[in-house]
């Protein structure tokens, strides 16, 4: 037994991917069963020389050798004082021989023989357990890994006294238990290839998501500082469309081997999903320290790939986000992904997370936290409405259209106008679940004004984000089926920050939202940095003159010569053209005299629930503008 105890520790079970010391020796199948025959001292002389080859096997340094021999002679200590207790010894190497027919003694003897793997299991996870909080405190335990490592390594004891059993027949019976040991190996490696696949990207074999939150809590501790870097790849899905998804997926590919090698081997390079992809920086001293880490990933991706003999160039935009004496996972991937959209933004690749920041404030990020738990909420009063403002035509009075207004209640800072909730939202996840309520509630709305006679065109605002995500056609046409309307009633806004900041990727979205009959209006015109020839290309059904430059134009005649300008460009285009903020009659009949199409302001109506628009326009007559003074 003591030879086969040697052999078979030359192949320790490791558990999944974890540290070394997390494995299994079959040696115990052996030693066990020999401490229950012949005692603690030849048992613990046995398992010593096991673990010394199982630990030259696998290369262990010598302080992890010493406390896994420790480990061991606990355990093996508590199998042994059972047994001395219960009497076992001498008898349980022969002794199975009087029970074999069902005697009395046997039963009791195999009760004390479980009592006693229970000890030996007791005793050294419990001391693995008390070292592990000792040295890591904040480290939480890995329940998968555990239930693993304690199912092999009972069955494994519960083979000793088959060992024993098989000894009375011949010691040529023994080697057999080798079949037996080899289901168990084979477990264990199932088991860890299984591990290995939820925590494993398929496409690149970097650590997935899951790995890397799995990583954050075990970082996240007092004593560590940790940098989070999300990269972001910039016009993939240009690239994607242009060279077809195999080269597009053999482009992540070779972007993911180059983040792999000019990452040090004590950080961990993730793949997010996507095209996104994150670097968990182990060893940082500061955001200096993390944006020369960035710096380095983005020369790296700097260099251009060869593709099928194409040269290929890629950048990424990168947002940090420091750790500081522990945290939280969730919290810090939320913060880096502000700070990644940030640096999109402005044009900028390296944007690091501050405090300082008005949107970064712990204030907004626990309204963000507010308004995430009223979305998910499956209660009717979570306090989020909709207002909706008319579109009057300049030149007959009619109402147009509409545009839909978030509001928000909150239950303790009140009424949350849309402005400080878009500040809020717009780079964050939690936009995405608040465009599709206000999509949902507004093709509804649009069903029912259709049902009762009164058809109307609703504006909807999108951000960036939503167009980037390239579900929203599908969203939009889901919706549009399920409430009967027709998607020529259906307009979406977009503003022309969220269309310069990557207008190839917004392209392919709002194309097809075009082909499909939803109109566009670009937001906002006048604010941004808009090229000519991005408002020519895109499939632009209507043009919004920002609200600034229509207040000043009865009375600052740089306003006035910007709001002509833009009417005269649009109506070249062939788009239309709503002005935004006409708060008094002079504005109004000013815009009828440049041609603008439509106005939106509290002159006609201010915003208002569903139910008294209904009645405003119930009461609403139609008035004509008079030729200005």
């Amino acid at each position: 037994m003591a030879g086969l105890a040697l052999v078979v520790d030359a192949r320790p079970y490791v558990v999944a991917t974890r540290r070394a010391s997390s494995i299994v020796l079959p040696s115990i199948c052996f030693t066990f069963a020999i401490v229950l025959a012949w005692g603690l001292i030849p048992a613990l002389a046995v398992q010593v020389a096991a673990i010394a080859v199982a630990a030259a096997r696998m290369r262990r340094p010598v302080r992890r050798t010493l406390h896994l021999m420790g480990q061991h002679a606990v355990a093996l200590a508590a199998a042994a004082l059972v047994a001395a207790i219960a009497g076992l010894g001498a008898s349980a190497a022969t002794g199975l021989d009087p029970g074999l027919s069902g005697g009395g003694s046997t039963w009791a003897e195999a009760l004390w023989t479980v009592v006693a793997a229970v000890a030996w299991m007791a005793a050294r996870y419990g001391l693995a357990a008390l070292v592990a909080h000792v040295m890591s405190p904040q480290r939480a335990p890995r329940a998968r890994r555990w239930s693993v490592e304690l199912f092999a390594t009972a069955a494994l004891l519960l083979l000793g006294p088959v060992v024993l059993a098989a000894a009375e027949g011949g010691p040529a019976l023994v080697p057999l238990v080798l079949l037996a040991l080899h289901a168990v190996h084979r477990m264990v490696r199932s088991a860890g290839e299984s591990e290995r696949a939820t925590r494993v990207d398929a496409l690149t074999g970097l650590p997935n998501r899951r790995a890397l939150h799995a990583s954050m809590a075990a970082g996240l501790v007092p004593h560590r500082r940790l940098a989070l870097l999300l990269l972001d790849i910039d016009r993939f899905r240009t690239v994607n469309d242009a060279l077809g998804h195999a080269l597009g997926d053999r482009l992540l590919v070779e972007v993911a081997q180059r983040l792999a090698g000019v990452v040090p081997p004590h950080d961990l390079v993730v793949r997010l999903g996507g095209d996104e992809f994150a670097v968990l920086a182990t060893r940082v001293d500061g955001p200096a320290a993390a944006r020369r880490i960035a710096g380095h990933l983005a020369e790296a991706l700097g260099r251009p790939f060869a593709l099928e003999g194409m040269a290929v160039d890629v950048s990424a935009s990168i947002g940090i986000a420091m750790a500081e004496r522990g945290g939280d996972g969730a919290a810090l991937l939320r913060q880096a992904e502000v700070a990644m959209y940030d640096a999109k933004q402005r044009g900028d690749q390296v944007a690091v997370y501050g405090p300082d920041a008005l949107h970064h404030s712990p204030d907004r990020l626990t309204l963000l936290a507010d308004l995430r738990r009223a979305l998910e909420s499956d209660a009717g009063d979570d306090g989020i409405t909709l207002f909706y403002q008319p579109q009057i035509a300049v030149a007959t009075g009619a109402v147009v259209g509409v545009e839909a207004l978030l509001r928000w209640h909150h239950p303790v800072r009140g009424l949350v106008g849309p402005e400080e909730l878009i500040r809020v939202a717009e780079r964050t996840p939690v936009m995405r679940l608040l465009t599709s309520r206000v999509l949902g509630e507004v093709i509804a709305q649009l069903g029912a004004w259709q049902a009762v006679g009164r058809p109307v065109r609703a504006s909807v605002n999108v951000s960036v984000r939503d167009l980037h995500a390239g579900d929203i056609a599908d969203r939009i046409e889901h919706l549009l089926e399920l409430y009967a309307v027709p998607p020529s009633m259906l307009q979406l806004e977009i503003t022309e920050s969220a269309l310069m900041a990557d207008p190839h990727r917004v392209l392919n979205t709002i194309t097809r939202l075009d082909r499909m009959g939803i109109a566009i209006s670009l937001d906002d015109f006048g604010t941004g940095y808009s090229s000519f020839q991005h408002l020519r290309r895109l499939p632009l059904s209507e043009v919004k003159i920002d609200r600034s430059f229509v207040l000043g134009m009865a009375t600052d005649p740089g306003d006035a010569a910007i709001v002509h300008s833009v009417i005269t460009l649009a109506g070249a285009l062939g788009l239309r053209v709503v002005a935004e903020g006409v708060e008094d009659e002079r504005t109004w009949r000013l815009l009828a005299a440049a041609g603008c199409h439509a106005a939106q302001g509290w002159f006609h109506a201010r915003p208002m629930p569903a139910d008294d628009l209904a009645i405003w326009w119930s009461r609403y007559r139609p008035i004509h503008p008079a030729p200005v003074p």
